[in-house]
């Protein structure tokens, strides 16, 4: 009885359910791209924004399947980095005009 009611239990999770520290990252990537776009819609270019829009979007794209989780933690650097450099050119842009 125990065994079947065990197996009912086990049964109901999607076979691909993230563990915690898992899903805590893709929340924080997940986060990160919706600063990323905020961001970007900042830009006054058209042209620029479109671009920018593209590149990221595509970006977070080509990495959606990574699961070393060391190479996560690269890409999430590097993304925290472009955005950090992205909102210091738009201050700058700001404060020159």
């Amino acid at each position: 009885m125990f065994a079947t009611v065990h197996m009912m239990a086990m049964s109901r999770l999607p076979p691909a359910a993230l563990t915690l520290k898992q899903f805590l990252q893709r929340q924080k990537v997940l986060g990160l791209y919706r600063n990323m776009l905020r961001t970007i819609r900042q830009v006054p270019d058209e042209g620029d924004r479109t671009y920018l829009r593209k590149w990221a979007r595509d970006e977070f794209k080509r990495n959606k399947n990574a699961t070393n989780q060391d190479a996560v933690r690269m890409m999430i650097t590097q993304a925290n980095m472009h955005l950090d450099e992205l909102q210091s050119s738009l201050a700058l842009a700001n404060v020159k005009k």
